[in-house]
C-alpha cells in the first residue's frame, strides 16, 4: 500500500503509466528499444514507493526474460506483441478520479480497481472495453450516474458497482448484457423502479439491489413472472419497494434466496411460493405482510431460513430457522 505521501497522486501517476505503456494500446515488449518509454515507466515507478511496486522489476510490465510481469498486470501474446489482459489494483488507497487511461487497453478482460478511493463518475469512454469480462469497482466513492455506455460490454459476466454513490435510475442499457451472470448494485443511491427489462438476461444468477432508494413492486421487477429464468438470488431489501408479493414469483424455478426485508410491502404471501423448489432462505421481515403464512412454507424440503419479524402475520405465525441473516460475499461469484 502506498505511503500516505505517495497515495494521494498514486492513482494519476497509475494512469500515466498505462497511457505510456500501451501506446495505440499495444506494445511490441519483445527485444524492442524503448527509450524514453522505459526512463518514463521507470520514474512512475519509483515515485510510487514500494508498497504498491515492491513486485514491479525490470523495465518491462509484461516480464522481460527471466523477470515476471508486474504486479497486477496479467499480459497475453498476440503474434509479436504482447498485450494487458487484466488489471489489478486493488486495495492500495489509490485517491482521484477514475483513469481515463485505463479506457485505452482494447484487450483487457478484467478490471479491478476495489477498494480503494475513487472520485467522480465512471467516464462513458468504459464503452470502449469491449473484451471485459469481470468490471470490480466496488468499495469506492465513485458517483453521478451509472453511464449507460456500460450496457456495450457486451461479454461482461461480472459487474461489481455497489457500495459507491452512484445516484439515479438503474441504466436498462444493462439489460444487453447477455452474457452476465452476477449483477451488484447495493448500498448505493439509486433511485427508480428496477428495469424490467433485466428480466431478459437469460444468464443472470445473482440480483442485488439493496441498501439504495428504489421504489415500484416485485410485479415489475419480475416482469410478471417472464423473466430471470436462472435467477438464484435476489436482493432488493433495504429499499422503498409496495404492492404484494405476486403469484408470479414461483415461476422464478431457480430461486434459492429472497431477501425483501425493510421495504413498504403489504397484502398476504402468496402460496404459490410454496412451489419454487429450491427455495432456501426467505427474509419477509419488516414490512406490512398480513394474514398467515402458507402452511406449505414448514414443509418445504429446502427452506432453512423464514424470517418475519414485525409484519401483520394473524397471531401464532411462526418463524423457522435460526434467523441468521445470509451474506454472501461478492468474492464468491468471481469465477
Amino acid at each position: 500500500m502506498a505511503s500516505s505521501s505517495s497515495s494521494s497522486s498514486s492513482f494519476s501517476l497509475i494512469a500515466f503509466f498505462l497511457l505510456l505503456l500501451l501506446p495505440e494500446c499495444r506494445c511490441r515488449t519483445v527485444k524492442r528499444d524503448v527509450g524514453f518509454r522505459v526512463k518514463a515507466l521507470n520514474e512512475i515507478k519509483a515515485s510510487l514507493g514500494w508498497r504498491v511496486v515492491y513486485a514491479w522489476v525490470g523495465d518491462d510490465p509484461c516480464g522481460d526474460g527471466a523477470l515476471p510481469p508486474w504486479s497486477g498486470v496479467t499480459c497475453s501474446r498476440q503474434g509479436d506483441y504482447r498485450v494487458v489482459t487484466e488489471l489489478e489494483v486493488y486495495a492500495v488507497s489509490i485517491v482521484g478520479p477514475f483513469p481515463l487511461a485505463v479506457t485505452n487497453l482494447l484487450d483487457l478482460t478484467k478490471l479491478d480497481l476495489h477498494n480503494n478511493k475513487l472520485t467522480g463518475p465512471i467516464p462513458p469512454q468504459i464503452g470502449r472495453l469491449k473484451r471485459l469480462k469481470i468490471l470490480n469497482l466496488r468499495w469506492n466513492k465513485l458517483q453521478d450516474v451509472i453511464p449507460s455506455e456500460i450496457g456495450e460490454l457486451k461479454r461482461l459476466t461480472h459487474l461489481y458497482l455497489s457500495f459507491n454513490n452512484f445516484k439515479g435510475e438503474i441504466p436498462v442499457e444493462l439489460a444487453n448484457l447477455s452474457e452476465l451472470r452476477y449483477l451488484y448494485l447495493h448500498d448505493n443511491r439509486l433511485s427508480g423502479k428496477v428495469p424490467p427489462e433485466l428480466g431478459n438476461l437469460k444468464n443472470l444468477r445473482h440480483l442485488d439491489v439493496s441498501d439504495n432508494h428504489l421504489s415500484g413492486t416485485i410485479r415489475d421487477i419480475i416482469h410478471n413472472g417472464e423473466g430471470f429464468p436462472a435467477l438464484r438470488n435476489l436482493y432488493v431489501n433495504n429499499n422503498q419497494l409496495t404492492g404484494e408479493l405476486p403469484d408470479q414469483i414461483s415461476n422464478l424455478t431457480d430461486l434459492e434466496i429472497l431477501y425483501v426485508s425493510y421495504n413498504k410491502m403489504s397484502g398476504q404471501v402468496t402460496p404459490k411460493i410454496v412451489e419454487i423448489p429450491r427455495l432456501t432462505y426467505l427474509y419477509l421481515d419488516h414490512n406490512a405482510f398480513t394474514g398467515k403464512l402458507p402452511d406449505g412454507l414448514y414443509k418445504h424440503p429446502f427452506l432453512k431460513e423464514l424470517y418475519i419479524e414485525d409484519n401483520q402475520f394473524k397471531p401464532g405465525t411462526k418463524q423457522k430457522g435460526t434467523h441468521k441473516t445470509i451474506e454472501l460475499s461478492d468474492t464468491e461469484f468471481l469465477f
